[in-house]
């Protein structure tokens, strides 16, 4: 390993080294109406079985199935029960309890009869002839779904609606999530011009901040800021070393490659960052250069061309910082290509794609490659992109290949 940095290295050995170097960021306890979104870093145990009481499922009258089964169609009612309500008790075997979706099943009943399924006259319920109830039917019983201390959410849970509304069975308000990194983004450039100020002839807007805070917020790291830097070694150096003192991670764009004017790679190790690698064998992004300060921050230096920074950014630096979250992670989808494909160099290939589906639900990767790797207004209309492996000239219309959304 000691040459790793020294070396063009492949896209899964890139992956591999930067997530084995992220250690996270702790945790914090946050009220449940602020977990959406977030990484559960605890289990979520049942407080209490699930349902905690046979559970009627359909308005009607609850019954003895052995009275009905002895021939009784007509019962007398013992009251009216909704949800919430204490259980009323049937009196006799040709009792009944008009009963509401939700409630308790009363004492001594054993089955529910839909509302459908009977007429009424005053106090008097009559079963519509030919209608046989089945015995237990529209009762969900008391602990058919979980018992008392049965796990319903483990460590690493995305917590989404379905989750959120699992979090109260827990009973807690409160629940303990990953905390997320304070991020910053640094576009570095003498030639950069931030959206709203005047641009001189030979500058260009700042774009590739927007993107990466951007596809950042999708993934819920809110807490990014976004900077603008010199193409000025001093500056680089003080500003930067401020930065990484206050902020948990920096994601740099622009001077990385090997240009008179690409002072990164030099000014992140005069701070004393352990580079773990620079160069990888793919296009667009081959320049990415990923390093650990002195204090184990990570240091993300991705190319400046927008669409090269916007594909190392979504294939390594968001999977890795949800990875380091504790998050359960799932393979990316696998799409089909809906074109034939050729690329020559021994690189892999990002390829930007938009996603179609036929007729009998396929979904199929329509390639859009960009004119270059600046091209970025031609990613407008692409979902992501796929990851096409070195080795391959050809492929063929139905290739499987791995999907990255934007």
């Amino acid at each position: 390993m000691a040459d790793t940095p020294r070396r063009r290295i492949d896209v899964a050995e890139a992956a591999a080294l930067i997530r084995g170097r992220l250690r996270g960021w702790g945790t914090v306890r946050v009220p449940i109406d602020a977990a959406q979104g977030e990484i559960l870093r605890q289990a979520v145990t049942a407080e209490r079985d699930q349902p905690p009481f046979d559970r009627v499922t359909m308005d009607g009258i609850a019954i003895r199935h052995s009275a009905f089964a002895a021939g009784t169609l007509t019962f007398q009612m013992a009251g009216t029960q909704g949800a919430g309500s204490a259980p009323l008790p049937l009196q006799d075997e040709t009792s009944c309890v008009a009963i509401m979706t939700g409630a308790a099943l009363p004492p001594g009943a054993d089955t529910v009869v839909p509302v459908e399924r009977i007429t009424r006259e005053g106090q008097t319920a009559r079963i519509e002839p030919g209608y046989v109830p089945v015995a237990g039917q529209f009762i969900h019983r008391r602990a058919s779904d979980h018992p008392l201390g049965a796990t319903l959410l483990s460590s690493g849970t995305l917590l989404g609606p379905p989750e959120l509304a699992i979090l109260t069975v827990g009973g807690s308000a409160t629940v303990e999530v990953a905390r997320r990194p304070a991020i910053t983004v640094i576009s570095t450039g003498d030639e950069l011009v931030d959206v709203g100020a005047a641009l001189g002839p030979t500058q260009i807007r700042s774009s590739n901040g927007w993107a990466i805070t951007a596809a950042l917020a999708s993934r819920g790291f809110l807490d990014c800021e976004r900077v603008h830097l010199p193409d000025d070694p001093a500056v680089l150096k003080r500003e930067l070393g401020q930065l990484l003192a206050e902020q948990d991670v920096l994601i740099l764009t622009g001077g990385v490659s090997m240009g008179e004017f690409d002072y990164v790679p030099r000014v992140l190790q005069d701070l004393g960052m352990e580079l773990v690698f620079h160069k990888v064998l793919q296009r667009p992004g081959m320049p990415l250069w990923f390093g650990i300060s002195p204090d184990g921050k990570p240091v993300f230096a991705l190319p400046g061309n927008p669409v090269s920074s916007l594909v190392c950014l979504v294939r390594y630096v968001a999977p890795a910082l949800v990875a380091a979250l504790g998050a359960t992670t799932r393979p990316e989808p696998v799409v089909r290509l809906g074109q034939d494909v050729r690329f020559e160099p021994d690189l892999t290939y990002f390829l930007p794609v938009r996603l179609d589906y036929t007729v009998d639900g396929t979904c199929l990767a329509v390639p859009k490659p960009t004119n270059t790797s600046g091209d970025f207004v031609a990613l407008s209309g692409t979902d992501g992109f796929v990851e096409l492996p070195r080795g391959i000239l050809e492929f063929p219309v139905g290739y499987s290949a791995r999907f990255f959304a934007w």
